[in-house]
């Protein structure tokens, strides 16, 4: 289905301008450029990070579970977001909208500025500390190009490494000052790149290897059978644990279906960058693990350790330039364009993309700063893994009110509006209902992260709580109920 927008959607004298900026707009057919090519380059990027590789790798080894089984468990995650997004990126491909105005239509006009900031805070969190992980890549070329490993350290970094951090910080902020269409370049560059380089890694270290590779990858494969809860329980958690790697990205999808061109292509780069790249990734972390065990006799599952131990100069150069890109890559798919939309959403007069952006840069500097010699040491990501489970039962509740409540039709000029009357406004611009159904779903994906006992659901708490929080919802909505009817029943 293509898109339904064009540039005449919106009545402008009619929308409220603290609703509206040209960032949260619908954009029009005719200016979208992205394909699936540009969609497959976001998942490309979502996963070749450096903790993306020590993942893939890790599955092999950590469960004893037979290789193939581990890459069907992998495809399997793969194909279940795949289809998770597709539901959240069709609405904002038809509309041409962001994720935090696609969460007026079930939250309300105001009322999406809950769930939009709480994505907004996990991912400049996590923004904040992908930055520092990019910086280490380049702490480790100027080392390894002059020699400088090692000194004092100032709060748990050393010169080289605060120089190198804020140089990654200063980068990143040039690269999304310059718009979205950077943005897109960058990916879409960084995407290939990394490839090629885990390609040659992969061959190198095979070259040195030879044929003890095959058999030490076969070795591997076969799997141990040692987990505790056998066979199956494994399987299901491998396919958990890349189901929740992947669950940051599924509820603000729209960020980025929206500049598709049509949900054809959508689907052709989800289909191509999830299921069929996470496993060709994976297989690539499976080979050159395998070599580590040949090469230097241990299972190395960290690139940066791999590249210390091949110890060629010219490897660490453009590994250290891979690393990089991989991780800024990661960074701006998963912890930047979305709080850029997600402020830009609480006062869109005052605040537009690259303010946004600019606030999620400026807040994300002393968690990243810090994170070495403070912020890892308190516990905090408990707490930011306790928002982000907040975030499953508002995925469940939009997806149900877009399929089964709405029927697939909005009124994109409603969603600028706050007439009291409007169809989107429901109650003071909080829809009462979709707030029970995320308050009683939320006690579920809450206790999912602090509950013991709800531990072995693992990765599966997240998708269990969207449907908790879809079918509640469902329950209290029923057919949807006009604005005036429900401010009446409150």
């Amino acid at each position: 289905m293509e898109s339904t927008v064009t540039s005449q959607d919106l009545r402008i004298r009619e929308i409220d301008t603290t609703l509206y900026n040209e960032d949260l707009a619908p954009i029009p057919y005719e200016k979208r450029r992205w394909g699936w090519f540009e969609i497959f380059n976001v998942w490309s990027n979502d996963i070749q990070s450096l903790f993306g590789y020590t993942l893939a790798a890790s599955l092999f080894i950590t469960y004893g579970l037979n290789g193939w089984a581990v890459m069907a468990a992998i495809i399997l995650a793969g194909f279940v977001i795949m289809v998770l997004v597709n539901l959240s990126g069709s609405p904002s491909v038809r509309y041409g909208i962001p994720y935090p105005v696609m969460a007026r239509v079930s939250m309300g006009v105001r009322g999406a500025n809950f769930p939009a900031m709480v994505r907004a805070i996990v991912a400049i969190f996590w923004y904040g500390v992908q930055t520092y992980f990019a910086s280490t890549a380049l702490t480790l070329l100027i080392n390894a190009l002059f020699g400088t490993a090692g000194g004092a350290t100032f709060l748990g970094l050393t010169t080289v490494g605060w120089i190198s951090f804020t140089i990654v910080w200063l980068f990143q902020i040039y690269l999304f000052w310059h718009g979205i269409e950077w943005i897109r370049k960058f990916l879409n560059f960084a995407g290939p790149f990394v490839y090629i380089v885990m390609i040659i890694l992969m061959i190198m270290i095979w070259a040195q290897a030879g044929g003890d590779m095959l058999s030490e990858v076969g070795a591997i494969f076969s799997g141990t059978g040692e987990y505790e809860g056998g066979p199956i329980a494994a399987f299901l958690t491998v396919t958990g644990t890349m189901i929740a790697y992947f669950a940051a990205v599924v509820i603000n999808y729209g960020d980025f279906s929206r500049f598709v061109r049509s949900e054809r292509e959508m689907k052709i780069g989800n289909l191509l960058g999830l299921p069929l790249n996470v496993a060709f990734f994976s297989f690539i972390a499976l080979f050159v693990t395998a070599g580590t065990v040949v090469l230097f006799g241990e299972q190395l599952t960290n690139p940066t350790d791999i590249i210390e131990r091949v110890d060629a100069l010219p490897l660490t150069i453009i590994a250290a330039f891979t690393f990089f890109a991989a991780t800024v890559g990661i960074n701006l798919v998963a912890n930047f364009v979305p709080p850029a939309y997600d402020l830009a959403n609480l006062i869109p007069s005052k605040i537009d993309f690259k303010i946004g952006g600019l606030i999620t840069a400026i807040v994300a500097f002393p968690i990243g700063a810090l994170w070495v010699y403070w912020i890892s040491q308190i516990g905090i990501a408990g707490f930011v893994n306790t928002l982000g489970a907040i975030l499953a039962p508002v995925y469940g509740i939009m997806i149900c009110d877009y399929y089964l409540v709405k029927q697939q039709k909005l009124d994109i000029q409603q969603l600028f509006s706050a007439d009291p009357d409007g169809n989107y406004y429901y109650l003071n611009g909080w829809n009462q209902k979709a707030l029970i159904a995320f308050g009683v779903a939320g006690i579920f994906s809450i206790s999912a992260v602090w509950v013991p006992a709800l531990s072995f659901l693992s990765g599966y708490a997240w998708v269990i709580g969207a449907c908790l929080g879809g079918l509640f919802y469902y329950f209290l909505m029923g057919n949807h109920t006009p604005a005036a009817e429900q401010r009446s029943q409150a």
